[in-house]
């Protein structure tokens, strides 16, 4: 039974970002993914400029990667209506692809293992971890990090709270070629009982992701009905739709996702990315969050395994603390800004008041992102 400093179960971006930070520290890293790199995955593939500082610090490169640099949000609501302005910070469009490809061939390079198996039982005993797979393969680590992302039958395992309650969302992506969108802008267009994001990634494709309630998605028959007969309700997102040519033959889709309060400390795992808290998908925060929360993870965690007696409360409480002031208010406004965007009075009137206080609407995005993480 190999043993490890630590063990990360899931290799999305704040698994994978804690295995380079960790792994360029020295400290030995397993982790614990589902699916063989490169893949797909449902996502906006909108990151702030906030961590770009951070990423390069890791030895990571957006720009390399040929990441499209934005700096242009648009915003409309269902009727049409809409607005234009200049970022505060701006991002980069890069698929996840690509990203966390990218990401994971760097880890391997720092001596980082990796297994790709399905964690199926993680116990925590004595002080340490002993997790198994559905391989029947088990390893012990001194300290664990859960970056597994929204939804997992682990939820189930560690009986959190959320995951005794039925979501009432799911979220369909796909890749498009379409020379009419601008390669600076993300927009967010509305439409009844839900919201997309279009941006272009590294290829020149537009990813255009898109979350949707049940009761509005019951409404069709299926995912291309649903897109001529409620999404295209949005006049932009008709034009996009008519005139863009879909790349994937059948769209990704995700489902029963939550936006319910997480624990950022569960079983004596540290959660990182969706999988402590998912922020709302028109904040356009979430890849930057994840690699946030990693790093945040990642500092504890050195400083812990850095100690001649640590313990192990004294990190999960230090993590807890900085976690929930780092992300708290974000998420809280995130759920209030969806609210406002998914009610047609409250959208269009927000919308009238803002088209004429853009300086209003700059300081709500910079309430949903963070400051640049420092080098």
């Amino acid at each position: 039974m190999e043993h490890y400093d630590v063990i990360i179960v899931g290799g999305g971006l704040a698994g994978l970002t804690a295995a380079i930070h960790l792994g360029r520290q020295g400290h030995r890293i397993l982790v614990l993914e589902k699916r063989h790199y490169p893949q797909h995955k449902v996502c906006g593939e909108y990151v702030s400029n906030e961590v770009v500082p951070y990423l390069r610090l890791l030895g990571v490169s957006l720009s390399d990667m040929g990441a499209v640099a934005i700096d242009t949000l648009q915003l409309s609501t269902s009727s049409g209506r809409h607005m234009q302005l200049k970022l505060p910070l701006g991002g980069q469009g890069i698929s996840r692809y690509a990203f966390d490809d990218r990401l994971y061939r760097h880890a391997v390079q720092l001596g980082v293992d990796f297994e790709f198996q399905n964690v199926c039982a993680i116990h925590y005993r004595s002080g340490a971890f002993e997790v198994g797979t559905d391989t029947g393969n088990t390893y012990t680590s001194s300290l664990a990090i859960g970056a597994y992302g929204k939804r997992d039958t682990l939820d189930k395992y560690l009986e959190r709270r959320f995951i005794q309650r039925k979501s009432r969302w799911m979220a369909v992506k796909g890749h498009y070629t379409y020379d009419g969108f601008p390669e600076n802008m993300v927009a967010l267009h509305n439409f009844p009982g839900g919201y997309g994001g279009l941006s272009k990634t590294e290829t020149g494709e537009v990813n255009f992701c898109y979350l949707v309630s049940y009761a509005s998605f019951r409404q069709a028959k299926n995912i291309e009905s649903f897109n001529a007969e409620v999404v295209s309700r949005n006049p932009f997102l008709a034009t996009f739709l008519r005139d863009a040519k879909p790349v994937f033959k059948d769209p990704l889709t995700i489902a029963q996702i939550s936006f319910d309060a997480k624990r950022p400390v569960e079983g004596h795992m540290l959660m990182c990315g969706d999988t402590a808290g998912l922020i709302h998908p028109l904040c356009g925060n979430g890849m930057a969050m994840a690699i946030h929360s990693a790093k945040i993870a990642s500092e504890q965690i050195s400083a812990y395994l850095g100690e001649k007696n640590p313990k192990n409360e004294t990190l999960e409480k230090a993590y807890t603390r900085v976690w929930n002031t780092t992300f708290t208010k974000r998420l809280r406004l995130g759920r209030m800004l969806q609210y406002a965007l998914l009610h047609p009075r409250v959208s269009n009137a927000g919308m009238a008041l803002l088209t004429g206080q853009p300086r209003l609407m700059r300081q709500m995005i910079k309430r949903t992102h963070g400051e640049p993480l420092c080098e």
